[in-house]
């Protein structure tokens, strides 16, 4: 059997973290389904096209196509042991599809990893967030600033604009980049509202499997990798 993991969590939660470390212990893929749609972008078959069409004419992409993207992907020789699926399945359709899908190739969700994270913490991850363009490394302001100075800086022109985080490594100098929608307060809470309405129904779905695994994100990287780690490891033996 392979290994089907799906992972889900508010933004902050660690799930960029945590895909990679499931991708380097158990050599499977992760599969983020924004960065298949934006794939799409440079291919010309026939499926790419279409949902160029879609994405052109504004459209929200339907699970039919959503489900044909990433069957797509499932059927490259990478996937053939197991893959880690991140922002799929968003409904429960597309959930229902995913298990008719495996099923098929005697396969199925081996465990919904649910990243666990009160709502106050993660606005702070996501709004304090910069990142070093040069290495990669990102930092906190509120939770992991060592190594770094920061501010608010007051608009020039008054109070036009709201105050800019300014922020820079103290190492080099460097001025660290901030994610234009971390930015934005309200940006941020419309991402959260947003996972809180489409991911309720899902949850109720793979809890009513058995399925799903609550992982508290609010710990050190680390920690919850183990955790993470003794899950699927329990799932494997099961």
């Amino acid at each position: 059997m392979g290994l089907y993991i799906i992972l889900m969590g508010v933004q902050g939660a660690g799930k960029g973290e945590q895909a990679r470390f499931i991708h380097e212990t158990y050599r499977i893929p992760h599969i983020s389904t924004g960065d298949l749609f934006r794939a799409m972008k440079t291919r010309e078959d026939e499926l790419a096209k279409r949902i160029q069409q879609i994405m052109a004419e504004g459209k929200l992409i339907d699970d039919d196509t959503t489900n044909e993207v990433v069957k797509d992907r499932l059927s490259q020789p990478d996937a053939a042991n197991g893959v880690i699926l991140d922002g799929y399945p968003r409904t429960p359709a597309q959930a229902d599809w995913l298990e008719q899908y495996l099923a098929g190739k005697d396969e199925k969700v081996s465990a919904v990893i649910l990243l666990e994270l009160d709502l106050f913490t993660a606005f702070k991850r996501a709004f304090g967030r910069v990142t070093s363009a040069k290495t990669g490394k990102t930092y906190n302001i509120y939770s992991n600033s060592e190594g770094i100075e920061w501010q608010f800086v007051e608009d020039s022109d008054g109070a036009k604009f709201p105050p800019r985080l300014q922020a820079r490594s103290l190492e080099d100098g460097e001025e660290l980049q901030r994610r234009p929608d971390d930015a934005s307060a309200h940006a941020i809470i419309k991402r959260i509202d947003t996972f809180i309405q489409t991911t309720q129904p899902l949850l109720n779905y793979y809890q009513n499997k058995e399925l799903l695994k609550p992982v508290n994100a609010d710990q050190p990287i680390q920690a919850v990798g183990e955790e993470i780690r003794r899950v699927i490891d329990s799932v494997q033996q099961a």
